[in-house]
């Protein structure tokens, strides 16, 4: 019989509920998509609060004493709208165009390069290296990096003092300069040649040990079979290394470079970056002379403003590279 199992017992039909309407179906679905929608921002929404409240409510506070002439007094200061005078006057500074941008600009670009080049050179090298001599070195290019930056200026500012200076006394005992009259940070170029030192010393260790975290996900495999072709070392990096890891390379260059652009005490801290030279002024040195040392508050926090948006410029370039990246992965 149709209606038996082999056993002889009788099947019996399963029940049948009422279909539900479209409708019903619709809703569920609209219902769904909202939840997927909205659930990452609620789970997101403490933490958002608390960078509300610690970035975004300050850069407006910035935005706004930007539109003002501000006048501290005891017991709080009082601010006078001035609208966008302040940025008018220091778009059409000559100072800004021919020395304050031109500084931060050049400046940022070649830490950058070689803080880069640098740490990627030395992540090659620890790649190479053993456990044990790897983790011996990775510990001493740390040290770099943990010292903090007034510390790391102090050292080359001794290094480079006039007269009595480490590399002063080396460079006068086989004649490039006379240790008596030079004086390394009294001219732009060697001002910023000594702080660009500074600044890749201090920063290559974090590019070092990133692009290591990258090189170790390689498989060796593909590097037998570029030697297996032919290839020598450098057609081997170029074309297996840099494709492979380009998304971390992005990653360091675009942080670096948003380091690099808004630095201020490698410069502040040498002879003559407080102030006391024009000529080595940079975006964020320059803002903070002309907020608490000319007390002109407005000008500083529109310098301040014009640095945030180079900063914001930059972000939107790594994060929409980073999603085209992303894209042609997929």
């Amino acid at each position: 019989m149709k209606d038996t199992l082999v056993s002889g017992e009788p099947k019996i039909p399963a029940p049948r509920g009422p279909r539900p309407p479209d409708g019903g179906a619709e809703a569920a679905r609209r219902r769904k998509k909202l939840i997927t929608l909205t659930r990452p921002w609620l789970l997101l929404a403490p933490s958002l609060v608390v960078l509300a409240g610690l970035l975004l409510w300050p850069l407006i506070q910035v935005g706004k004493l930007s539109l003002q002439d501000y006048e501290v007094k005891f017991g709080g200061g009082v601010g006078t709208f001035t609208g966008f005078d302040h940025y008018s006057d220091l778009l059409t500074s000559s100072l800004l165009w021919k020395t304050v941008l031109p500084n931060t600009v050049f400046f940022a670009f070649a830490c950058v390069g070689l803080t880069v080049a640098l740490g990627t050179l030395v992540a090659l090298l620890l790649n190479r290296l053993g456990a044990t001599w790897r983790m011996i070195c990775s510990i001493a290019i740390l040290a770099a990096w943990a010292m903090p930056a007034v510390t790391g200026t102090y050292v080359w500012i001794w290094l480079f003092q006039p007269q009595d200076g480490m590399v002063s006394q080396i460079a006068g005992s086989v004649g490039l300069i006379d240790p008596e009259t030079t004086n390394w940070f009294t001219e732009r170029g060697p001002f910023y040649a000594i702080a660009t030192l500074n600044v890749v010393h201090h920063g290559f260790p974090f590019v070092a040990i990133t692009v290591l975290a990258g090189l170790l996900t390689i498989p060796k495999e593909l590097y037998e079979a570029g030697e297996l072709d032919g290839a020598n070392a450098w057609q081997r990096f170029w074309n297996i290394t840099v494709p492979t890891i380009k998304p971390v390379f992005l990653v360091v260059t675009i942080l670096s470079t948003i380091w690099d652009f808004k630095v201020f005490t490698q410069v502040y801290l040498q002879p003559g970056g407080d102030g006391s030279n024009e000529e080595v002024y940079n975006l964020g040195v320059f803002s903070y002379i002309q907020a608490f040392a000319k007390n002109d508050y407005g000008t500083g926090a529109a310098a301040a403003v014009l640095l945030t948006v180079l900063l914001l410029i930059i972000t939107v370039v790594y994060i929409r590279t980073l999603f085209r990246q992303g894209e042609e992965d997929l």
